[in-house]
């Protein structure tokens, strides 16, 4: 058991004359703190958006599977740059020109009429030009579906520092 005279000098009115300011200071200074983070946090995401621009295009989005005779006899579910392909994947194929336009691997993209963001993927072949292929799995019919369509694609490219 403790000491009478220690628990005197420990009860809560003996420390509350002395450590309310303290308290008080502590409070202060985590809320200046936490008000720095935020403030900082929202720098970046200023930063971040300044850095980015979105570029818009008109395309003629076609629609393709991953079947032999339309892609590759050997791996048709294998993208251009290795990535597998699979049915319900939001992937498209580039042309090759639109990867001067910032359309590179990995690029996030809307299209105007589609629900949701695609990811470039693949690529098409050298003879097509400011074009799109949607992903559509082995869905043949939704392929032959879409057909070829004039479409606006967003997308975001990071300017230069």
């Amino acid at each position: 058991m403790a000491h009478p005279s220690l628990l005197l000098a420990l009860s809560p009115a003996t420390l509350r004359p002395t450590l309310q300011p303290r308290i008080r200071t502590w409070a202060l200074a985590t809320g200046l703190a936490m008000v720095t983070v935020l403030s900082a946090c929202a720098d970046a995401d200023t930063a971040d958006a300044d850095t980015e621009e979105w570029r818009s295009l008109e395309v003629t989005a076609s629609a393709y599977n991953s079947l032999p005779e339309q892609t590759h006899p050997d791996h048709p579910d294998v993208a251009a740059w290795g990535d597998d392909l699979v049915p319900g994947l939001k992937a498209i194929a580039v042309s090759r020109d639109l990867a001067a336009e910032g359309l590179t691997r990995g690029t996030e993209v809307r299209i105007e009429g589609l629900p949701g963001t695609w990811t470039v993927l693949d690529r098409m072949h050298s003879r097509w030009t400011r074009s799109i292929d949607l992903y559509m799995g082995i869905d043949v019919a939704a392929a032959r579906e879409w057909g070829r369509q004039e479409v606006t694609i967003r997308w975001k490219v990071p300017s230069d520092p």
